[in-house]
This record gives C-alpha cells, structure tokens and sequence, in this order.
C-alpha cells in the first residue's frame, strides 16, 4: 500500500475510475432488476432479455483488438471518453426499444462503448500511470468495482419503482454524461510522453513475447473467465439444483460478493510480495476443489457453505490475477496492447458460458455443469504453472 502515501495523481485516478467503473457496471446490469418488466413490455421470453447481456460481451469482445492500436498510441483517456459519449445514445436506444430488434441493437452500442470504458480502458490507464505499481492499483479498483451491484441493483430498482425501466435508461444515460464524461475529461491524467502529434501509426499490435506463452495467457484468462461467470450467473440455478430452497439458495448466494471482495482485499494488502501468476495459482487451485466438493457431497448444508467459501474467495482473487498476469509479461506500451487482444476471448467466453452452463444445468443436471467447471479450472491451474516457468528473469528477480 506504499503508492497510496507517495503518489497523490495515482490516488486521484483511482477516484476517477472508481466512480466511472461502478457508474459503467452497474447501470449495464439494469435487466437484473428490471428484466421482467423489460420482458413483459418487449413481448420477450426472460432467457431473450438476459441475452441482451451476451450480446454485449460479444460487441465488446469482437470491438476490443480494433482500439488496441488506439489505446496504445493515444493512451487510455481520449478512448475511454468517445466510449463515454457513444454509452448514453446505447441507453437512449434502450429507452425507446418496443421490440427485440431494438433492444438488441441496443445492446451492441453498449457493447462498443464498454470495450472503450470498461475494466479494459481502466487497466491500462491505472498501468500507464502506476507502472511497476500498476498490479497494486488495480486490486484497489477491483474492491471498489466489486460493489457495483451492490450500489446499482437498489438504485435501480428505485429509480424504476418511480419512473419506470425507460426513464431509469434515460437518467443512465444523463450519468454517463455528467458524471462519468467530465471526470474523464477534467480529473484523469494525461498519459506522459503521448504522442500528440498523431505521428506514425503504432508498431503491429502481436505482444513482443513468444507466441506460444502469450497463447497460454490468453487460454488461462479465458478458461477462468469462463468459469467465474458461468457459475456466478447460474448459482442461484445451481444450488436449487442440489437440493436448496429458494431462500436458502438466496441465503447462500448472497454471500458470494462479500466473500469476493475479501479475496481482493486479502491480494491488495500483500502490496507487491508476489504477482498475477502467484495470485492465479493459489486462487485458481481453490476453484476445482470447490467444484469436486459439491459434485461429491450430494447438497449438504456444510458442503454448500465451504464451496460458497472456496469458489467465492477463488473467483474473487482470480478478478484480480485475470487483470494482471499480463504484467508478468508485457512493458507499459505492450500492455495497452495485449488487454485489447485478450479482451476478445475473455468477452466471447463471458458471453457462452452462462447459456451454456445453464443447458447443462438444465438437461443434464448440476453433474454437467460442475464437471466441465471443474475441467476448466483444473486446466487452467495446469497453464498458469506453465507461465510460471516461463516468467521473465526481471519479473522472477522482483519477488525474491
């Protein structure tokens, strides 16, 4: 916590992204709350609804490698503030859907706009700003984005309770621009030494390390974004599935953001004694053993509780390292690079698993879902060991 008492412009731009990232996750959660409304006045199925939500990670997957030039020769301030202005016409759109086409399209435009502004265009400002620190300042971040729903989901329903799921679209939108837009453009820093003079076009976009290792970090990102969301998504699903009431499923699952947020409060106060692949390695290995436990346990209340326990603290630990095993590899200029090509795996991924999971979960019963969760996970422990032995010299130095 060392860069807390020394750097005032590191502290200002966390309360800069702090704000913007809880105002940009929260607000495009608004179907949690409000999706039987949406779907009654769609004439959409609920399952419809939520996929507005795919649909958005899809955009901003597919969206991600196209600003990797951008954020690495402008910086992350001018991307993020067009994602800013292109977000409010998304919630405008959103506000005047009265059919799937529209809400889809919606959708998209959110989809683009968060690709700039969201979790992506964050890690690569707070990396140019903080450098070595960057591992740091972002498991600060992530304590505070890890609240948005908690924030959100009440503002939300409060908001529609008044003025209806369309209007609480229209104040979405009037947020985004006059709150998240002037905090972009008046408090967050310029990059230093950006290039200003729209000079020559940035050198190809491939991370300057071997192919091969960068494809295990894209596979060991993925893998776990896969499950991480897949099994948020369904958990209330799941747990009904072994045999919990609905209030005790409820119960249970409501325990899971607290517990996450632990986990990252835990990996931020180690400061800079290990790295992404450390946090990955030992957040990632309490993952499968929460999955075997649940598929052997047959629902009892204990087991339930120690896998909420271990699938929440591994979830909540592996946000971090997701956001910061490429640190492990990568110099500042590259890693503006590298977060945009990975950001199309990991959104696609977020994107499948939950209607994935939920067919399992569904057709096949909560077996399916739990082994493949636990194939991935297992998987993913066995990748970030490989990366482990192929951290840099310089990168191995800093922990010893």
């Amino acid at each position: 916590m060392r860069f807390l008492k020394s750097d005032s412009r590191l502290i200002g731009v966390l309360l800069v992204l702090a704000i913007t990232q809880l105002v940009g996750w929260g607000t495009i959660g608004l179907p949690a709350i409000v999706g039987r409304d949406l779907a009654a006045d769609l004439g959409m199925s609920l399952p419809a609804v939520f996929a507005g939500t795919s649909v958005l990670y899809v955009a901003m997957g597919l969206c991600a490698p196209w600003l990797a030039k951008s954020f690495a020769r402008h910086g992350a301030r001018p991307i993020m503030m067009i994602g800013t202005v292109v977000t409010a016409p998304g919630f405008v759109l959103l506000s005047l859907a009265r059919e799937p086409m529209l809400y889809f399209t919606a959708w998209i435009v959110l989809g683009i706009a968060g690709s700039a502004t969201l979790s992506t265009g964050a890690y690569i400002m707070l990396n140019e700003v903080a450098g070595r620190q960057a591992k740091s300042a972002i498991g600060a971040l992530m304590l505070v984005t890890g609240l948005s729903n908690s924030i959100f989901w009440p503002a939300t329903s409060f908001l529609s309770s008044h003025l209806g799921w369309r209007g609480t679209c229209l104040v979405y939108a009037a947020t985004t621009l006059l709150v998240s837009l002037p905090l972009y453009a008046f408090a967050a820093p310029r990059r230093r030494g950006a290039d200003s003079d729209g000079g020559a076009p940035a050198e190809p976009v491939e991370p300057a390390i071997a192919r091969s290792t960068f494809r295990l970090v894209v596979a060991a990102i993925t893998l776990n974004a896969f499950v991480n969301f897949g099994v948020s998504a369904i958990l209330i699903e799941l747990l009904r599935a072994e045999g919990l009431a609905p209030a005790q499923a409820i119960a249970f699952g409501s325990m899971l953001g607290v517990i996450q947020v632990s986990a990252r409060g835990l990996d931020f106060l180690g400061g800079g004694r290990w790295d992404g692949i450390t946090t990955g390695l030992v957040a990632g290995t309490a993952l499968p053993v929460a999955m075997l436990l649940l598929m052997i346990s047959e629902g009892t209340t204990w087991a339930v509780a120690v896998f909420i326990l271990l699938y929440g603290a591994g979830s909540g630990a592996m946000a971090v390292a997701r956001a910061t095993i490429p640190l492990v590899f990568y110099d500042q200029a590259e890693f503006a690079k590298a977060m945009s090509m990975i950001a199309l795996p990991l959104n696609l991924a977020s994107a499948i698993s939950p209607p994935l999971l939920v067919g399992l979960l569904t057709e096949f019963g909560s077996r399916a879902a739990l082994g493949l969760t636990f194939v991935c996970s297992c998987a993913t422990v066995l990748i970030l060991v490989l990366l482990g032995r192929r951290r840099p010299r310089t990168a191995a130095a800093a922990l010893t």
